[in-house]
């Protein structure tokens, strides 16, 4: 009881934590669209009004007045929201988003507002994941890879992160202390692209009729550095989400 107590009062993701783990990169436009109410997992300004699955906290009037009008057969207006990846953030309507759930609704129009981020939020993302999407997003920022690669990183653990930094930036510097970079390796963006291609897609490719088929590329390569770096009782990863 106590347990489900707890996660009944978690709330919801709050958007200032989301951009401070994974970066803003600013504004991406605005449009109007139909999101799933799956992946409304958060909120610009009300987290701590709500549980994790979008339930008011407490049972108002006006909450009441809204599922009403649902129960009726009224059409809603559109709610507004922030998108952020794969993930939508609530600013105005969360009384509609929790009363669509309630109802079974999959789906509620909505005005979005996308921002980018350094580091990729799927939709499987929630608050616990946070610290680790942070030390992604500074292993980003130090290795700015292609936004194709960045959709398909996954690490659980913050220091996996900074064991890859490490290792990218020593291959950069072996690269050009051997002279093997190209005028293009000076800019970071390139040397990143060279580090994916030359070095982390053969291992990959190499290591993957031993790994378990659920894991993405990187989470194979972080663990071969750390057999590489001799940490003992090495197991794979838990796969992505």
């Amino acid at each position: 009881m106590m347990s489900w107590w707890r996660s009944r009062r978690a709330g919801l993701m709050a958007l200032a934590d989301a951009l401070e783990a994974v970066g803003d990169e600013g504004a991406m436009g605005t449009y109007d669209d139909e999101v799933p109410l799956s992946q409304v997992v958060g909120s610009v300004s009300r987290s701590e009004d709500f549980d994790h699955e979008f339930r008011p906290l407490r049972r108002t009037a006006r909450y009441d007045a809204v599922l009403a009008r649902f129960r009726a057969g009224d059409f809603p207006p559109p709610v507004a929201v922030v998108r952020l990846g794969e993930l939508y953030f609530v600013s105005d309507g969360h009384h509609r988003v929790a009363a669509a759930r309630e109802q079974g609704w999959t789906h509620l129009t909505a005005h979005v507002r996308r921002i980018c981020s350094v580091a990729y939020t799927c939709s499987c993302i929630t608050a616990a994941d946070l610290p680790a999407k942070a030390a992604e997003r500074q292993f980003l920022e130090e290795v700015p890879l292609p936004d194709e690669v960045r959709r398909e990183l996954w690490l659980d653990r913050p220091a996996d992160w900074a064991r890859l930094a490490d290792s990218a930036l020593a291959w950069g510097f072996r690269r050009q202390r051997d002279g093997r970079a190209t005028r293009a390796d000076v800019d970071a963006h390139s040397l990143a692209s060279a580090w994916w291609i030359e070095e982390v897609a053969p291992t990959v490719a190499r290591l993957r009729g031993n790994a378990p088929t659920d894991l993405v590329d990187i989470q194979v390569y972080v663990t071969e550095l750390a057999r590489r770096d001799g940490v003992p009782d090495l197991a794979w990863p838990d796969a992505h989400c």
